[in-house]
C-alpha cells in the first residue's frame, strides 16, 4: 500500500454514557399504535416483533461489544471530492492477495460485511487456500456511518463509483475487483460501466439484467393499474416468467423507496425516535423482515438479534437515518436493469433476493460473464446472514481475474 498524507488514521470514537442512556429512555418512552388488524406482516412490521425488538434493545441490548469490535479494525478516512470517506481497510499477510472493495447497501452499513473481512483476508485458516486471499476494503458510502454527510445533491450511485475507484487508486492497487449487493450492486455495475483503470471485474448479489422495457413496464405499474404481468412478452422462459412475477410484487411493496426517493427530509423521525428508525429499516423486503421477525420470536436464523440492533444503533448514534435515506432521491439509475457493462461480471443468486436473475438475461446483460450460480440458502443481506456461503462464492467468482 503506497503511504498518503491523504488517507488518515480514524479512530472508531467511544460513544458517551449519556448518549446510550438517551437511547434507552427514548426506546423506554415510546408511544405504542395498536395491533394490526390482519394476521400476517402485510401492514409491515408487526406490533409484536417491534416491542420484542424495544424490550431487548433497552434491557439487554450492549453496543460496548459492536464498539470493540469495530474499533479493533485498521480504519480510515480520507476526503474525495470534498466528502470524508470512511473506510475499514484490512491487507491479507498473502501478498498476491487480490484487492477487493465491498460495497454495502441500504438499510446496511459496513457492520453488514464484518463476518466476512477474516474468511476472505486469511482463507487458510477459513477452509481456502493462500491463492484465495483477499485484501478487503470496506467503506461507508456518503452521508452513511462514519463517512461524511454531504450538504449538496449530486452524490449518486455514478459518483460514488468513481469516489470507490479513487479510493483504490490512492490505496496503491492497480489491479482490483469490486462486489456489491443492494445499493452497493448498482455502484459496482455502474463501477464496472465506466470502466476505471485497474478495475479487473465485479461481484454481485442482486445482478443488474432485466432488460429494460421490462423494467420500464413494472417501474410504469406500481399501483398495479396496467397490469404489467398481463403485458409482459410472449416468450418469456418459465425462469424469466418467475423473475418478473417477483419484480411485480418488489415495485408494489417499496413505499419506503418511494418516500426516500421524493421527500427524504419529511422522515425527521428517523433521527429523533430509535424505534421509529427500527421499524422502517426492518421493512425493507418481505424475506428479510420475514427471517428478523422469526428471530425475535425466538428462533435460531442466519442473524442473530444483535447483529439486527448493531447495524440499526450504528444508524441512530451516526445520525444517518435522513442523509443515507438522500441517495434514494440522489439516484437516476434504474435498481435492477442492465446498466450496459462490458468487463468481467460474476453473478451469485440467493433464494431469498428481491428477484432470481435468471441466467439468460445474465448472459445478456454481462457479456463477459464468468460466473453464474444460484444457491440453496440465503438472502438480500447475503454477506451478513450466509457469510460462509458468500465467501466461497466471491472466491469462485472472482478466481479466473487473479
Amino acid at each position: 500500500m503506497s503511504e498518503t498524507p491523504a488517507i488518515r488514521p480514524f479512530t472508531i470514537p467511544v460513544v458517551p454514557e449519556r448518549e446510550l442512556q438517551d437511547l434507552r429512555a427514548r426506546i423506554a418512552a415510546t408511544r405504542w399504535p395498536e395491533r394490526e388488524t390482519v394476521t400476517d406482516q402485510s401492514q409491515g412490521v408487526q406490533l409484536a416483533t417491534i416491542q420484542e425488538l424495544a424490550r431487548y434493545w433497552a434491557d439487554e441490548y450492549d453496543w460496548r461489544r459492536c464498539e470493540a469490535r469495530l474499533g479493533a479494525l485498521p480504519n480510515f478516512v480520507t476526503e474525495i471530492d470534498g466528502l470524508d470517506i470512511h473506510f475499514i481497510h484490512v491487507r491479507s499477510k498473502h501478498e498476491d492477495a487480490l484487492p477487493l472493495i465491498v460495497c454495502h447497501g441500504w438499510p446496511g452499513s459496513v457492520i453488514e460485511q464484518l463476518k466476512i473481512i477474516e474468511p476472505l483476508t486469511d482463507p487458510t485458516a477459513h477452509g481456502g487456500t493462500a491463492a484465495d486471499a483477499f485484501h478487503v476494503v470496506i467503506p461507508s458510502m456518503p452521508g452513511y456511518g462514519f463517512s461524511g454527510k454531504p450538504a449538496t445533491t449530486g452524490w449518486g450511485p455514478d459518483r460514488i463509483g468513481r469516489a470507490w475507484a479513487e479510493l483504490m487508486r490512492r490505496l496503491g492497487y492497480t489491479r482490483f475487483a469490486a462486489q456489491g449487493g443492494d445499493w452497493g450492486a448498482i455502484v459496482v455495475d455502474l463501477m464496472a460501466a465506466q470502466a476505471p483503470a485497474g478495475l479487473l471485474g465485479i461481484h454481485t448479489n442482486m445482478a443488474g439484467v432485466v432488460p429494460p422495457g421490462i423494467d420500464r413496464l413494472f417501474q410504469s405499474d406500481i399501483t398495479g393499474a396496467n397490469n404489467a404481468l398481463a403485458s409482459l412478452p410472449a416468450d418469456l422462459t418459465d425462469e424469466e416468467r418467475r423473475a418478473c412475477e417477483q419484480l411485480d410484487f418488489v415495485w408494489k411493496h417499496v413505499a419506503y423507496a418511494l418516500m426516500m426517493g421524493s421527500r427524504p427530509q419529511t422522515l425527521t423521525g428517523l433521527v429523533d425516535s430509535p424505534v421509529a428508525l427500527a421499524a422502517f429499516m426492518l421493512d425493507h423486503d418481505a424475506a428479510s423482515l420475514a427471517l428478523i421477525s422469526r428471530v425475535f420470536a425466538g428462533e435460531s436464523a442466519g442473524l442473530t438479534r444483535d447483529d439486527v440492533l448493531d447495524n440499526i444503533t450504528h444508524f441512530w448514534l451516526t445520525r444517518s437515518g435522513i442523509s443515507a435515506a438522500r441517495l434514494y432521491a440522489e439516484n437516476r439509475f434504474p435498481f435492477f436493469a442492465v446498466k450496459g457493462v462490458s468487463i468481467p461480471v460474476a453473478v451469485s443468486v440467493f433464494p431469498d433476493e428481491l428477484f432470481q436473475a435468471p441466467k439468460s438475461w445474465a448472459e445478456r446483460a454481462y457479456p463477459e460473464l464468468v460466473h453464474y450460480n444460484r444457491l440453496d440458502e440465503g438472502g438480500h443481506f447475503a454477506a451478513w446472514e450466509q457469510p460462509r456461503l458468500f465467501v466461497r462464492e466471491v472466491r469462485d467468482g472472482l478466481r479466473s481475474l487473479r
